[in-house]
């Protein structure tokens, strides 16, 4: 029962990366700039995007380890 909380909040942390990705994506698609220049955003925004994810599964590696060494004691 306990995993349901994580399995939540995982897929909660998942949506939003999703959705700040196709928000970023749609934003440069239709801004009217020059096509390198769109490429460059595309590729810095993937870039930041598996940065936030990166430390997003650390948190949430971390919460886990936390809450199994509470469940030990």
């Amino acid at each position: 029962m306990e995993n349901s909380g994580e399995n939540e909040s995982g897929k909660l942390i998942g949506a939003v990366l999703l959705g700040a990705a196709i928000g970023v994506a749609l934003g440069v698609l239709f801004a009217p700039e020059k096509g390198s220049v769109t490429r460059k955003k595309i590729v810095n925004g993937l870039k930041d995007l598996a940065e936030e994810l990166s430390e997003a599964l650390k948190n949430e590696e971390g919460e886990t380890d936390e809450a199994g060494k509470q469940t030990e004691a």
